[in-house]
């Protein structure tokens, strides 16, 4: 390990003495789409006659260095013009430009081979990128585009079942992927328990998922990152754009503060089902709404600043007996500064908030919980060469967990007040990561991150012997809680445990021709948080705990290699990846484990390991009137917890067994038709490996009650699920570019009505007294209508 940091830090200082020795000019400026001024991702400026080029970054921002001469330039994104000119680099030069969209000018632009040669040369795999009008295309449950949705179509990503939250990565559960929106970390990404994403596509830019080669600038998580940035807002006039659909609605409008200066972004969604449950003498309600918001302002050419927000809640009651409230919030203010032509700088103060209420009136008490955080980050991207890039910074995070606070809902209540003890934390990084072109064959992409966490003091924490929450019951062979034999209170200054990680991260790519390359990657993560679930998918009762005394930071391992071919200038994609990865530290639960308001969740908990492996393909077709891809994946997932002592039989009798998120085999084909400009069709399918769980092999009777009796954990399996698909855009009138712009989507989920097991409950039917299996189907074959608009 040391001798790997060694190698990157001698291999970094060489690199910068041998490159500023080099005489060399800076050409830089900022990328914008010409209609709003809002600022674009990933643009492409091309050298062709060097087979060089860079990118616009989060911002907007590119920047690259270059010997003195005379160079055509070509600047490229997917649905704009393209931009060709020739430049005189003798001094260094600083130019904007704006791009048109592409549906304006109607003949075809031409793209060089030079251009798509990027996507084989860069050294970054495991990231798959989605556009806006990409995720809108995909038909979802209810006609409401989805993010979460649209990625579970790529290879390696699965749901985490029907109707559940979250997704999982490369066999990962689903508290390892790192959300954010605008920087800022989403704890639950989803709405109605699943059924919807709290991401609103209306208000999104850009996103990309990492599954591997994660940079040195993300951390805290050990199966992906996902991160979203929503869109600035149009700088140049007013502009609004929404849909009406048959559960919910959206609406969202942008326009200047101040022009070509400052602009906003307001958007909101709402469902509103719920309020025709009344007509059928039904007082149960079921609804979510969320609300994005971002206000940008230039204040010179080298000073921005961004203060962006999203609040999001969910609620849901079933008549006067139960009530859930949850959701997330989190505001984010966001400095960038421009040192030079070379050092682009982004300071962000971020706050984030994740909220859970539940009212239990027929018991007459209501639960609280969550988790806050505050965020400080610095994060600087130097530009050095065209061939060397470094980015580095440290990002510091200040962590509140609230377990839970029980309250009485009135005064006769049996229920006594009660509060699990707060918990606190504080995380630490500092990242450095470098992009070095080797030769026209050759790209790294190689990091360091050092991250620290320190576990903060509390009230109280129990005190165990020989520091063993969990304690093994030899004569009945099962894992029991430990009695404290102390409680000891901490001031929140004190550290009650502190963790130290350095996590290297490198990618290599080699360019076999001109179409085809091999990547291969390398990922140490850690991650300090954990989510607690006694389901098999997520629910908004799950609690976040840190990790401490009594339980070790998750350690992650990953390798991946990969093959990457273009054909046919771009129009067709093939990228084929192998995958293996391991995890230390990986929490498991003792058997009957009570999750739910409980004050000493480490009696519960053991710690084991985790292992993932599997082969993803994806053959896309980019162009045309018809595109789409097919992805495939074939995967394993597995987890163990062996016994610590020889007398101790672990979980499992301390053998691997499936993790609930292990799907042997996952396939999904999405496609889009262009029928005319005024129809489009799309399609998805979706055949997964049903999820993993345990059934009962028998019964027994005790005292003349019938217990069962289970296989091991995960030994079974629910049935396959397959699901197909479909929507039809129609747009009246296609060839109108200002004023009220419409177009309708009809759709149909689960066009077959499949009746997909969400879950299989065994028991007695009391009228015949035969044991029998129940299974839960979430959604048959439901329609859907929606009306889009924007002026």
């Amino acid at each position: 390990m040391y001798k790997i940091i060694s190698c990157i830090i001698v291999t970094l200082c060489f690199n910068l003495l041998v490159l500023n020795a080099q005489e060399k000019y800076t050409f830089s400026g900022t990328i914008l789409e010409e209609k709003s001024n809002e600022s674009l991702i990933g643009v492409n400026i091309i050298f062709p006659e060097l087979s060089t080029g860079t990118t616009t970054n989060e911002y907007g921002f590119y920047s690259i260095t270059l010997p003195k001469g005379n160079y055509n330039i070509v600047i490229s994104y997917l649905g704009y013009n393209s931009i060709t000119e020739t430049i005189l680099l003798s001094e260094d030069i600083t130019k904007n430009y704006a791009l048109s969209d592409s549906a304006e000018n109607l003949e075809e632009i031409i793209i060089t081979k030079n251009i798509e040669k990027l996507n084989i040369k860069a050294p970054q795999m495991s990231v798959n990128k989605l556009t806006s009008n990409t995720i809108k295309d995909i038909p979802v449950v209810l006609g409401e585009s989805d993010i979460i949705k649209a990625i579970t179509l790529l290879p390696g990503v699965t749901s985490a079942g029907e109707g559940a939250s979250g997704f999982n990565v490369r066999g990962g559960a689903v508290d390892q992927n790192l959300i954010l929106l605008d920087e800022a970390i989403i704890y639950n990404s989803s709405h109605l328990f699943g059924f919807f994403s709290v991401f609103n596509p209306d208000a999104i830019k850009d996103l990309k998922l990492y599954k591997g080669g994660i940079p040195s600038r993300y951390g805290g998580r050990v199966s992906s990152v996902l991160d979203i940035y929503q869109k600035e807002g149009n700088s140049k006039e007013f502009h609004m754009n929404g849909g009406i659909g048959i559960v919910s609605s959206r609406l969202l409008a942008e326009g200047p503060i101040k022009k070509d200066k400052g602009s906003f972004l307001f958007g909101g969604r709402s469902s509103y089902a719920h309020l025709f449950l009344p007509l059928f003498d039904n007082d149960n309600i079921a609804y979510f709404y969320d609300l994005n918001t971002k206000l940008s302002y230039k204040i010179n050419n080298r000073n921005n600043i961004y203060l962006s927000g999203y609040f999001g809640r969910d609620v849901f009651r079933i008549q006067d007996t139960f009530e859930n409230i949850y959701g997330n919030s989190v505001l984010n203010f966001r400095w960038n500064h421009l040192f030079s032509d070379k050092l682009f700088s982004n300071l962000s103060f971020i706050y984030s908030d994740y909220y859970y209420d539940l009212k239990l009136n027929f018991v007459e008490f209501e639960w609280v919980s969550g988790i806050q955080n505050f965020n400080l980050k610095y994060d600087f991207k130097h530009y050095i060469a065209d061939n060397f890039k470094l980015q580095y910074g440290w990002n510091s995070i200040y962590y509140k967990f609230n377990p839970g606070d029980i309250k009485p809902t009135v005064e006769s209540s049996g229920i006594n007040p009660f509060k699990l003890t707060d918990k606190y934390a504080f995380e630490n990084a500092f990242y450095l990561d470098a992009e070095h072109k080797i030769s026209d064959k050759l790209a790294l992409s190689y990091g360091l991150r050092f991250s620290t966490f320190h576990r903060l003091g509390q009230d109280e924490l129990n005190i165990y012997e020989n520091n063993q929450a969990v304690i093994f019951n030899n004569d009945f062979k099962i894992y029991e809680k430990a009695a404290p034999t102390n409680i000891e209170t901490y001031k929140r200054s004190d550290v009650i445990a502190k963790f130290f990680n350095i996590e290297p991260r490198a990618s290599l790519t080699f360019q076999l021709n001109t179409t085809s390359s091999i990547k291969t990657s390398y990922n140490r993560m850690s991650q300090y948080l954990h989510l607690l679930s006694n389901t098999n998918s997520p629910t908004p009762l799950d609690v976040w705990t840190p990790s401490g005394k009594y339980i070790k930071p998750q350690l992650l391992d990953q390798f991946a290699i990969g093959y990457f071919k273009n054909f046919n200038d771009n129009t067709y994609s093939l990228e084929v990846e192998s995958f293996f990865k391991t995890i230390k530290n990986r929490i498991d639960y003792i058997d009957g484990a009570d999750l739910v308001a409980n004050n000493a969740i480490e009696q519960v908990i053991l710690n084991g390991k985790a292992r993932a492996y599997g082969l993803e393909f994806l053959l896309r077709k980019n162009e045309g009137r018809f595109k789409g891809w097919l992805a495939y994946t074939l995967s394993k997932s597995e987890q163990q917890t062996k016994g610590r002592t020889p007398n101790e039989l672990g979980i499992n009798n301390g053998n691997w067994y499936k993790t609930p998120y292990d799907k042997t085999h996952d396939i999904s084909l999405t496609g889009s038709y262009e029928l005319n400009n005024k129809w489009k069709f799309s399609t998805n399918f979706l055949f997964q490996t049903g999820q993993p769980a345990t059934f009962p092999n028998g019964q027994y009777q005790f005292n003349g009650i019938i217990i069962p009796n289970y296989n091991n954990r995960n030994s079974n399996r629910l049935p396959a699920y397959n699901r197909l698909d479909i929507s039809a855009t129609y747009t009246p009138k296609p060839t109108k570019n200002t004023g009220w712009q419409s177009y309708w989507v009809f759709g149909i989920y689960n066009a077959y009505n499949r009746k997909n097991a969400s879950s299989i409950n065994f028991g007695r039917n009391y009228d015949t007294g035969v044991n029998e299996a129940t299974r839960l189907s979430i959604f048959g074959i439901v329609p859907s209508i929606s009306y889009n608009f924007k002026l």
